[in-house]
């Protein structure tokens, strides 16, 4: 069992930055990939970003290539997003996920957080 809460969501004005933690409990963290998720009103929960256990392999959707990225500190048993150059259009509720290997699917994912909420203001 891994348990998972994240910290750091908040609001800010387009252009700003924020910072995601996610802080893993349970089992051996560097033994699984972490993700992040995210999800808006009425929306489906979307892939942001994977990192695998080593942090050797990281992959991104397309909409934050280039502004977010995302790390683990295994020593910490945490894993980070660096969100820069935030846009509306990322407002959502962001929820970090572990899971034996990086992928995109969320079906894929045995353990999630509980979400924290990111505005961006126009």
């Amino acid at each position: 069992q891994v348990h998972l809460v994240e910290s750091g969501g908040g609001l800010v004005q387009a252009g700003g930055s924020l910072t995601l933690s996610c802080a893993a409990s349970g089992r051996t963290f560097s033994t699984y990939a972490m993700a992040w998720f995210r999800q808006a009103p009425g929306k489906e929960r979307d892939f942001v970003a994977t990192i695998s256990g080593s942090a050797l392999y990281t992959n991104y959707a397309d909409s934050v290539k280039g502004r977010f990225t995302i790390s683990r500190d295994n020593a910490k048993d945490t894993v980070y997003l660096q969100m820069n150059g935030l846009k509306p259009e990322d407002t959502a509720v962001y929820y970090c996920a572990a899971s034996p290997s990086p992928d995109r699917r969320a079906n894929l994912y045995d353990y999630w957080g509980q979400g924290t909420q990111v505005t961006v203001s126009s």
